[in-house]
C-alpha cells in the first residue's frame, strides 16, 4: 500500500555565486535539524555535502548533492548546488525538479554574476524563492545594499522579514520583523541557543519602517489583512505569514532573511522561512508532458495518479553501480517493479530505491509523488528521460544544456589504459551532459570538451585518480564554431548505379546566418507536399544534421545557421532514403562555399573585482586581451569591472591577475555568445588545423 505523501514536505535547492556560503549554510541546517552531530567546514575539507576528494581539496562544490532532514515535523529534501560557472548544468538540472529555492547572497558582494545566472535559471522554471543575505559578520557587509541590488539587478521584489543587528564584528543577532522581536545568539552553544528580546531602542525606527513595508506588501495578497492594515488594527504573525506565503508562491515577492552561517547566526529563522514560505509538492501546478500522440497532458502530485518521474542526474557509485536520481511527480515507484521509459520506449526493472545523504544511502521500498531519490538497476535510462506507467505513458519536458567551449586531447599511455579510458569516459559522459567526447578523424586522438578549464581539470583528475587511468593530457583549446555571413543556395544531386539498381535524389536548399539558432541549425521545409513523399524528409534532415557536425573551413561544428529546403526531385523506382541523405549533405556543402563561411569564437562575460591601486594595470591588461569593457562600478572600496572577452584570451588569466594585483583582485566569467573572429585570427586557426589556407579563404 502506497502511503500518501504529506503536505509537510519541501523540495528545495540552495543556489548562489561561488563562495557565497551555500555549503556552509547547508552544514548548519543539517546540524540544527539533528542530521549531523558535528558541523563540517568547507575550508577544512570536512563539509558533508562536499564529499568528493576534488571538492574537499578545492573548497568548492562541484556536483549537486542531495540530502533529507526534518524541522518542526516537516521533511526538507535539499540539493546543494555548485556556484562555479563551469558547473551551471548541475544547477540547471537540479532546479528542473525542485519546488522552491534559497538564494544566498554575500552580505559584502551582494548580487554577483553567477547569482544572476542561477536566478534567471530559477525564473525559467518559475521557482518560488526566499533569499538569505549571508556573511553579515564580514567587514563591509551591507544588508540594505543587497536588498537594493536584488531589486535592481534581478528585477525582483525583495521583502525583508528580518534585519541585522549590527554588521561586521558588531553583528550580534537579527530582528524578526514578523514577531517584532530581536534574536540574540549564545555564542558558547554554536548558535543552538538564542534568546527573544525586545527590539533594541536604537533600531526601533528602522525596524518599524521595514515592518511597515512588509505589511504593505503582505496586504496585496490578503483582503482581510488589507482591511486591518488600513484601519490600523492588530495583525497577527499567522496572518502575515499566510499573506507573504501567497505572494511568494505566485513568484511576486522574495522574502529576505539575514545572518552568518559561519558564525551560526540566523539559520533557524531561515529554516522557519523555508517551512513558512516555500511550496510543498501540492502547492505547485500539475506537471505537464505529452502522451505518445503528442497531446499535452498533466499529472498531479497524487499517489493515485498514473506514475510519472523525471531522471535529472546520473551518478556512478563504486558500491552499487549507476545511480539514476529521479523526482517522482505522480504515483509511485516501487522496489522490484518494472518501470517504462517513455523517452526511449524501454522497460526497466528497479532493483533498489535509495534516499541519498550526500554519498551515503538509505534503502527504501518505494518513492511516492513529491519525493526525490535514486534508482539502482536502470540500463537504458539517462538524464532527461521520463519514467512512467506503460499503460498511461507521458513524456515530461527534458532539460537544455549549453554546448562545451573548451577542449583538450587525452591519449592513453598503454593498450590496457586505452580500454579503461573508453569505459571511464563513457561513465563520465553519462553523469555530465556538458561533457563531450569526440575523436579526431585525422590523428585518431581523443578530444574531450567541457564548460571551462576547471571543469576539464576536475574531469581529468577523476580519470587519473578515481578510474586509475594513465594518460597524456594536452593543453586546453578553444572549441570554435563555424557559420556563414551571406545567404546562398545549394543543389545536391545523387544519381548512382549500384549493382542492378539506380539510386537517385535531387535537392535544393538555401542557408543563411540566424542568431536564433542557438543549438546549431534550424531547418525549415518549404518543399511542396506533392514534390516528394513525406517519408523521405527524415532522411533529408538526417543528412543535414550529420553534415553540420563538421564545417568546411576547419572542421568545427556549424552554428547559428538556418537551412531552408526549397525544392526536390523524385523518381518513383529509383529514389531512396540513402540517396536523399547524401543529396542533402551535397547541397549543404555546395551552399556553404558560396555563403562566405566564417569561424565563431566563444565570448565570455567577465567581472573583475579590483582595489583602486591596481585598477589601471588591470584595465590595460584586459584591453591587451581584446576585452570590451561595458561597465565600471564601485562597491565600498572595490572597483567592479564588467566586460566581454574572448575565451582564447582567458587561458592563464588567473595567474596573471594574481601577479598584477598581488593576489587582491578576483574575477568570474560565464559564457555569453559565439561571435565571428577577425580575419587574422581565422587565418591562424585554419592554418593551425589544416596546415594551409584553402583557396576560397584567400580573398
Amino acid at each position: 500500500m502506497v502511503k500518501e505523501i504529506s503536505h509537510n514536505v519541501r523540495n528545495i535547492g540552495i543556489m548562489a555565486h561561488i563562495d557565497a556560503g551555500k555549503t556552509t549554510t547547508t552544514e548548519r541546517i543539517l546540524f540544527y535539524t539533528g542530521k549531523l552531530h558535528k558541523m563540517g567546514e568547507v575550508h577544512e575539507g570536512s563539509a558533508t555535502m562536499d564529499w568528493m576528494d576534488q571538492e574537499k581539496e578545492r573548497g568548492i562544490t562541484i556536483t549537486s548533492a542531495a540530502t533529507t532532514c526534518y524541522w518542526d515535523n516537516y521533511r526538507i529534501n535539499i540539493i546543494d548546488t555548485p556556484g562555479h560557472v563551469d558547473f551551471t548544468a548541475e544547477v540547471e538540472r537540479s532546479l528542473r525538479v525542485l519546488d522552491g529555492a534559497i538564494a544566498i547572497f554575500c552580505g559584502v558582494g551582494g548580487v554577483e554574476p553567477q547569482s544572476e545566472t542561477v536566478w534567471h535559471q530559477a525564473d525559467k522554471y518559475h521557482i518560488p524563492r526566499i533569499a538569505f543575505v549571508n556573511k553579515m559578520d564580514r567587514a563591509g557587509a551591507d544588508f540594505y545594499n543587497v536588498l537594493d541590488m536584488i531589486q535592481h539587478r534581478l528585477k525582483a521584489k525583495p521583502v525583508a522579514v528580518s534585519l541585522p543587528i549590527g554588521s561586521g564584528e558588531m553583528f550580534t543577532g537579527i530582528i524578526d520583523l514578523i514577531q517584532f522581536k530581536s534574536i540574540i545568539y549564545d555564542n558558547s552553544a554554536l548558535g543552538a541557543k538564542y534568546y527573544l528580546n525586545d527590539v533594541p531602542d536604537d533600531l526601533r525606527e528602522i525596524a518599524k519602517k521595514y515592518r511597515d513595508k512588509m505589511l504593505e506588501e503582505a496586504a496585496n495578497y490578503d483582503d482581510g489583512l488589507f482591511a486591518k492594515y488600513l484601519n490600523g488594527d492588530v495583525i497577527t504573525p499567522k496572518e502575515i505569514l499566510g499573506a507573504l506565503r501567497t505572494g511568494t508562491l505566485q513568484n511576486k515577492i522574495v522574502p529576505v532573511c539575514c545572518g552568518s552561517a559561519f558564525k551560526n547566526k540566523g539559520v533557524q529563522p531561515l529554516l522557519n522561512a523555508v517551512i513558512d514560505f516555500l511550496p510543498s509538492p501540492f502547492d505547485i501546478p500539475a506537471v505537464q508532458g505529452v502522451n505518445l500522440k503528442g497531446t499535452v497532458i498533466e499529472r498531479r502530485a497524487d499517489v493515485n495518479e498514473a506514475t510519472s518521474a523525471l531522471i535529472f542526474k546520473i551518478m556512478s557509485d563504486p558500491h552499487v553501480g549507476r545511480l539514476s536520481f529521479v523526482r517522482v511527480y505522480s504515483g509511485a515507484i516501487r522496489k522490484g517493479e518494472m518501470i517504462y521509459n517513455s523517452t526511449v520506449d524501454k522497460r526497466e526493472r528497479v532493483h533498489r530505491l535509495l534516499l541519498m545523504h550526500a554519498n551515503k544511502r538509505e534503502d527504501r521500498e518505494e518513492l511516492s509523488s513529491g519525493e526525490i531519490g535514486a534508482l539502482v538497476g536502470l540500463k537504458h535510462s539517462f538524464t532527461g528521460h521520463t519514467l512512467c506507467d506503460s499503460k498511461n505513458p507521458i513524456i515530461l519536458e527534458s532539460m537544455d544544456f549549453p554546448e562545451p567551449v573548451v577542449s583538450i586531447t587525452i591519449e592513453p599511455k598503454s593498450k590496457a589504459d586505452s580500454e579503461n579510458l573508453s569505459s571511464a569516459l563513457e561513465k563520465l559522459s553519462y553523469e555530465d551532459p556538458t561533457f563531450k567526447i569526440t575523436e579526431d578523424e585525422e590523428t585518431g586522438q581523443i578530444i574531450i570538451s567541457g564548460m571551462g578549464e576547471l571543469h576539464l581539470e576536475i574531469l581529468v583528475d577523476r580519470l587519473l585518480r578515481e578510474f586509475k587511468i594513465k594518460a597524456h593530457v594536452g593543453k586546453p583549446q578553444v572549441s570554435y564554431r563555424e557559420t556563414v555571413e551571406l545567404e546562398a543556395e545549394g543543389e545536391g544531386i545523387f544519381d548512382r548505379q549500384t549493382g542492378n539498381k539506380t539510386q537517385f535524389a535531387a535537392l535544393k536548399l538555401t542557408i543563411a546566418h540566424d542568431n536564433t539558432a542557438e543549438h546549431g541549425v534550424i531547418i525549415h521545409n518549404e518543399i511542396s507536399k506533392t514534390a516528394i513523399p513525406k517519408e523521405f524528409f527524415p532522411a533529408i534532415e538526417r543528412g543535414i544534421q550529420n553534415s553540420v557536425k563538421s564545417g568546411i573551413i576547419a572542421g568545427y561544428p556549424l552554428h547559428k545557421i538556418r537551412v531552408t529546403l526549397t525544392d526536390a526531385e523524385y523518381r518513383e523506382n529509383d529514389s531512396t532514403e540513402l540517396a536523399y541523405e547524401i543529396a542533402a549533405a551535397l547541397a549543404l556543402e555546395n551552399a556553404l562555399y558560396k555563403a562566405k563561411p566564417a569561424i565563431l569564437e566563444p565570448i565570455m562575460f567577465i567581472e573583475v573585482s579590483v582595489p583602486d591601486a591596481y585598477l589601471g594595470d588591470i584595465i590595460n591588461d584586459l584591453n591587451s586581451r581584446r576585452a570590451n569593457i561595458t561597465r565600471m562600478d564601485k562597491r565600498n572600496d572595490i572597483n567592479i569591472v564588467d566586460g566581454m572577452i574572448p575565451l582564447k584570451e582567458l587561458f592563464g588569466y588567473a595567474t596573471d591577475l594574481r601577479s598584477l594585483s598581488q593576489g587582491r583582485a578576483v574575477f568570474t566569467v560565464q559564457f555569453s555568445s559565439y561571435e565571428v573572429c577577425d580575419k587574422k585570427l581565422q587565418r591562424e586557426i585554419v592554418e593551425k588545423t589544416r596546415g594551409f589556407i584553402p583557396e576560397f579563404l584567400q580573398n
